[in-house]
């Protein structure tokens, strides 16, 4: 998400060169990130510091942006199809192996939004396609019309931000949807930086991404985050590490969507990778802010 604006050329190309050598596949962008940039920055590493082949690129369309600079949620066929277009260009590839739709569009009819979808993988140009922060009732609306099935669904989903477990993850399982999650960090909060004050050079310090970090800063995610901090140390890991580890336990969670700004940020996160949370540390920290499930979802 920040490549091309807050990751230069040479770290975002340690950061995809860490990522494969350590077993990594999952790249994913947008069209509207860093405004097109970013797509344009990963388009220039494919082939030169990675083959194709070793990763699966996902983007997504959806957002257009106007003359002004400002965006517009824009989900029609017309938006959709030439965004892919235009993602493919400055990707540098002919197909991505995963397209979604980035985010619900409430003046378009979902059937025009999902002909696109079904266009994007007859044409060849997408592989798979799927839906960003979409309810569970919309997914499960458009699995069913969708020819072939929704493959994905992309939601914010970390130990501060649980609210898919109400529906959409018990929905995704029943489908046989995979679930990308996105900010799996909490946005930053569930490093422990926050703790005690908010780093200079942190996301929750820039002026463009201030707003994006401070809903997590409050009280309520703090118990959360001590809990996370304590089950840190009597494993002798980071608290990033724990946060992952259990994140990636979760049913029907297929991949963790990290976005790392430094290469080293990156480095820390792939230990995750070999961390085996113990049963009663994984279910303590579920329990610490879970969410409160009602009428109608604990008659599910």
């Amino acid at each position: 998400m920040t490549w091309a604006r807050d990751t230069d050329a040479d770290d975002a190309a340690a950061q995809l060169r860490d990522f494969v050598d350590a077993g990594g596949t999952l790249l994913d962008t947008a069209a509207s990130y860093a405004e097109g940039e970013c797509e344009e920055l990963v388009g220039s590493l494919i082939g030169r510091v990675v083959a194709r082949e070793d990763v699966q690129i996902c983007t997504k369309g959806g957002v257009r942006r106007l003359p002004d600079g400002s965006g517009i949620v824009d989900a029609s066929r017309g938006s959709l199809l030439d965004g892919l277009d235009a993602s493919l260009r400055r990707l540098g590839v002919d197909h991505v192996d995963v397209f979604l739709v980035q985010t619900p569009d409430g003046s378009t009819p979902i059937e025009e939004t999902l002909s696109a979808l079904e266009i994007a993988v007859a044409s060849g140009r997408a592989r798979y396609v799927g839906l960003s922060n979409f309810p569970a009732w919309r997914v499960a609306q458009a699995d069913a019309l969708l020819e072939g099935g929704l493959a994905a669904v992309e939601v914010e989903y970390s130990l501060v931000q649980r609210g898919v477990e109400r529906e959409l993850l018990p929905a995704a399982l029943e489908l046989g949807v995979g679930v990308l999650a996105w900010s799996p960090l909490g946005r930053g909060v569930l490093t422990g930086k926050y703790r005690r004050s908010v780093p200079a050079d942190s996301r929750a310090a820039s002026a463009h991404l201030a707003g994006f970090v401070a809903p997590y800063l409050g009280v309520e995610q703090a118990p959360v985050v001590e809990a996370l901090v304590t089950a840190a140390e009597g494993l002798g890991v980071s608290p990033l590490e724990v946060a992952l580890a259990w994140l990636c336990s979760r049913p029907g969670v297929s991949a963790a969507v990290l976005g790392a700004r430094t290469p080293a940020q990156l480095r820390e996160a792939l230990g995750a990778t070999s961390l085996e949370l113990p049963v009663e540390i994984a279910a303590a920290l579920a329990e610490v802010g879970a969410p409160r499930l009602g009428y109608p979802e604990r008659l599910g």
